[in-house]
């Protein structure tokens, strides 16, 4: 365990500084979570040596038990680590506001030349490509988190309890925790694992090393006083909002509707945007009847081509639920409210999180029944992103789909003579790019995407 009762260190690293430093990291977190967290390793522990290894990795493994996207709330953390709350704020603000903006730019684009013929060439194409990262995030978190039998165990019984039984996706990663909490205290080392995303190689910066030092700031140190506080200017700013809606506009509006789910959703989307888009994706098509299941594939693509959290496609649901029932408001205004307020309901508890978990989070620096929860979640969420991959590409790839039940069997499969012969060669290619040539994301969407415009000129 660090050393907290060493005296704080006075780190030298003024607010401007930080704010410029946040900014390059948020016009360059590209590449989903894997790469948002690398670039940030790199500019903040390699490059600015603010924080050294073992507290990074710390913080990354608390953001990974949190619901919610863990790179955006790793930067907040870090940013309230350095700055206090005003440097969490910036961190994360800036971390979210490209994405917003360049997916609410796309979301205009798409409602407006949608049926034009280059632009559903494009999205057939990014549809096809984002299928293959799918299927690439399976195998790249698989990877680092099935290191065992047990952990294989945990994922397989995680697939087959969604795919399969539809568990309820919060039982799902809440069992997992509990299951490596307990088998870590027992002491079976199937549970000491390292999970989280893997350092940079080479020499490793230590705490004591960094400028920050291993003490804990003060600010950092948890109090009653400053946990009630934060807790009820934040829970006012995430709820208020969507009371006043639910009291003026009624129940029934999608913009009460908007603020409810992506409230819950905030609460429960664990792993970040691939565990919980299966969730969205069948709530969002065959309960509200925001967006067609193809329309969430295009969604994934804009996520995936712009900066910041793959979390932001739920913004591009949001602001397609209301398009399509604007109510008394011009269907653009309503599109254009609906996407502030779905990004509103998802980030604001993430800040929550943060600023009244961390205090306590960093007095648990080296729990091992900790690293043994998150291990568990983590091959959960595993199973969790198959379950994503395969109804993607049933959704995809065919055209019809039949849905078998056998008691709490709930089965959909899809009818082998409905198959999009031009997608699923598309997304083949696309594997091929990612998993044999070890294309880059963006080239891959890029060249997918030509390929889609290409045969649907054709």
């Amino acid at each position: 365990m660090s050393n907290n009762t060493a005296g704080p260190r006075e780190h030298g690293v003024s607010l401007g500084e930080a704010l410029r430093v946040w900014a390059r990291v948020a016009a360059l977190s590209f590449g989903g979570p894997a790469g948002q967290i690398a670039v940030m390793h790199r500019i903040v522990v390699d490059e600015k040596r603010w924080i050294g290894e073992s507290r990074f990795l710390h913080a990354l493994n608390y953001c990974m038990l949190l619901p919610g996207p863990e790179a955006q709330q790793l930067a907040v953390y870090i940013g309230w680590l350095m700055h206090r709350t005003l440097g969490g704020l910036i961190a994360g603000l800036l971390f979210i506001l490209p994405g917003f903006l360049s997916i609410l730019a796309l979301s205009y684009i798409y409602v407006i030349f949608g049926d034009a013929s280059v632009v559903e060439g494009l999205f057939f194409g990014l549809k096809a490509a984002v299928l293959a990262i799918v299927v690439q995030a399976v195998f790249r978190i698989g990877s680092r988190a099935l290191v065992n039998p047990a952990m294989l165990a945990i994922a397989a019984v995680a697939f087959l309890a969604i795919f399969a039984f539809k568990v309820p996706f919060p039982l799902v990663v809440l069992a997992a925790a509990v299951v490596g909490y307990f088998g870590s205290k027992s002491g079976s080392r199937l549970f000491r694992t390292s999970p989280g995303h893997a350092a940079a190689k080479g020499a490793v910066l230590q705490d004591r090393d960094s400028l920050l030092g291993e003490a804990t700031p003060a600010h950092a140190r948890p109090g009653l006083g400053w946990s009630l506080k934060i807790s009820a200017v934040l829970l006012c700013l995430w709820l208020l909002p969507v009371a006043l809606i639910w009291f003026f506009a009624g129940g029934n509006s999608v913009f009460s509707e908007i603020g409810i789910f992506f409230s819950k959703m905030a609460v429960v989307t664990f792993g970040g945007a691939y565990a919980a888009l299966a969730y969205v994706a069948q709530e969002a098509v065959q309960h509200y009847g925001w967006l067609k299941p193809g329309e969430m594939l295009d969604g994934l693509g804009m996520a995936e081509t712009t900066p910041g959290p793959l979390i932001m496609v739920l913004q591009f649901v949001g602001f397609l639920g209301a398009y399509r029932d604007p109510g008394s408001l011009s269907p653009m205004t309503a599109a254009t409210l609906a996407a502030i307020l779905t990004t509103w309901v998802t980030f604001v508890p993430c800040f929550l999180w943060i600023f009244l978990g961390a205090p306590f989070i960093e007095r648990l620096r080296g729990n091992v029944a900790l690293s043994g929860a998150l291990s568990a979640i983590t091959a959960a969420v595993v199973g969790v992103i198959l379950n994503l991959a395969v109804w993607f590409s049933v959704h995809t790839l065919f055209r019809e789909v039949t849905v078998l039940t056998a008691g709490p069997l709930h089965l959909e499969l899809p009818v082998p003579s409905t198959i999009i012969l031009p997608a699923a060669l598309l997304a083949a290619a696309s594997a091929f790019a990612l998993f044999r040539l070890k294309a880059s994301v963006l080239l891959t969407l890029g060249l997918a995407a030509l390929a889609g415009m290409a045969w649907t000129l054709l």
